[in-house]
Order: C-alpha cells, then structure tokens, then sequence
C-alpha cells in the first residue's frame, strides 16, 4: 500500500540513466526515471498506455511523428504502440506512469 522512495533501489540502465520502480499492481505501474544531461532514451514502443510527468529538468521528446520541449510540470500520453524516445536537455527526472503494468521491469 505504501512505497518510501528511500527503500526503493535505484537501477543503474547505463548512459546516464538510471530508475526506480515504485509501487505497482497487475494493472498499474509508477516508475521514476532520472536521466544526466545528453542522456537518451532511446527510441522505441510498447503495448502498454504510459503518462509522463516531468518531475525536473528539460528533455527533448518525441512521440510519433512530433518533438517538443518539455520542462518541469508538462505531462505527456503515449497511446500503445506509438514510438516515442527523448533526449534530456537538463538533467531531471520523469515520473512514468504505465497500464497495464511493465511485468520487464520486475
């Protein structure tokens, strides 16, 4: 019922990325996903719904054929299947939100 970020273990992805996962049930997934400057999430696509929200710093997003610059407190919605990736233009962290939940990140 209650996740504290301080008992949660940070994931080292490598280049400058790294996550937590935090709370999570079969239909629902928050994941918090902190990105250096220059660091890229590379290009890619999943079944699943997903909501971002920028927690801090810039980042540089596309999603499907669009690319924009967002900044603390946007928000983004990538619908299943839809190609999306980014480039974090000031280091900061995303808060992504999945349905059903991500069962690789586990």
């Amino acid at each position: 019922m209650f996740v504290y970020n301080e008992d949660v273990k940070m994931e080292d992805l490598g280049a400058g990325v790294s996550r937590k996962v935090l709370a999570h049930s079969e239909n629902v997934m928050a994941v918090e996903v902190h990105f250096e400057t220059g660091a890229v999430g590379a290009l890619h696509t999943h079944p699943h719904e997903q909501l971002t929200y920028v927690l801090s710093g810039a980042f540089e997003f596309t999603i499907g054929d669009v690319t924009q610059v967002v900044r603390a407190g946007d928000t983004m919605y990538k619908e299943p299947g839809i190609e999306h990736g980014c480039v974090c233009l000031e280091a900061g962290v995303l808060i992504d939100n999945f349905t059903p939940m991500r069962k690789d990140f586990v």
